[in-house]
């Protein structure tokens, strides 16, 4: 087994948001050395929202390698980390298919599923993953027009997509959240953020029991403390970051990617409603 590295202390750094993988130090792990894959989804088509970056590419890429075609939205101000991920993807032997823009409209949303269509002609996976988060320590302080851009981004969006991804998805096909831990614990300085993930396990749950007779299969990932450009484009300290868990780090986006392989998989086709918990030994209430 080859070594691996995970800091516990990160310099300290600093984006604006919404940051990019590019210019963080160190390089967050996409892909552990030695990973292989067993054609989990060949010829499946995936469609990543944030996919650019952080536990979205090391989703795009786990994917690829299990044989998966796949299709990444991202904002326009992350076409650096974007065309980077299409690479990595691209190296596996897969498709990339690249759509930019903001996920808060509409329109976009219902433009991004025709395109995916269009270009691969089935989608099987929809993995909702973007997000947006402002910290403010004092709630009174919290800025209501970001409270409400947050809500657009995390969940609104989702809303939007899947409603759309449902017209092509059929039985056997998947549909992944990402949801946090700050759902289950809490987080003073992330209200409207944990907020917003409190609703996306709601969703989950709630339209995993609608879907059900029509074979498609709705869960989510809850991450901890993950090592991705959310962190020093919206923290102002991430020397310590991680430090709180009972592992005593921050997660890479490589030991979150697998938990999305294995809910995407027929190795989960039992597997509905329910959350996974990559979070670095936090007991939470699943």
């Amino acid at each position: 087994m080859m070594e691996r590295f995970f800091p516990k202390d990160f310099p300290e750094q600093k984006q604006e948001p919404p940051g990019l993988e590019a210019y963080m130090e160190p390089q967050p792990e996409i892909i552990r050395p030695g990973y292989k894959g067993s054609d989990k989804l060949l010829d499946k088509v995936a469609l990543i929202t944030g996919g650019d970056s952080g536990i979205g590419r090391a989703m795009a890429v786990h994917f690829a390698r299990e044989g998966a075609d796949v299709a990444v939205i991202y904002l326009p101000e992350e076409d650096l980390d974007a065309q980077k991920t299409k690479e990595l993807v691209e190296k596996e032997g897969r498709q990339c298919l690249l759509l930019s823009g903001n996920i808060q409209n509409r329109d976009f949303c219902n433009a991004v599923i025709k395109q995916t269509i269009e270009r691969f002609g089935t989608l099987d996976i929809l993995v909702n993953n973007a997000a947006e988060q402002h910290p403010v320590d004092d709630f009174q302080n919290l800025d209501l027009d970001l409270m409400e851009s947050t809500f657009r981004t995390n969940i609104f969006a989702i809303f939007y997509l899947t409603k759309q991804a449902l017209n092509y998805m059929k039985p056997g096909d998947s549909i992944i959240n990402s949801t946090s831990v700050t759902n289950y614990r809490g987080s003073d300085h992330l209200v409207d953020y944990a907020s917003t993930k409190g609703a996306i396990t709601a969703f989950t749950r709630s339209l995993g029991k609608n879907l059900a007779k029509k074979g498609i299969r709705v869960n989510g990932v809850a991450p901890g403390p993950i090592w991705t450009p959310l962190i020093p484009s919206t923290f102002e300290n991430v020397k310590n970051f991680g430090h709180n868990t009972p592992m005593g780090r921050a997660g890479q986006p490589s030991e979150v990617a697998p938990a999305y392989v294995f809910l995407a998989s027929e190795d989960a086709t039992y597997f509905s409603c329910q959350i996974l918990h990559p979070n670095g030994g936090e007991a939470v209430n699943a």
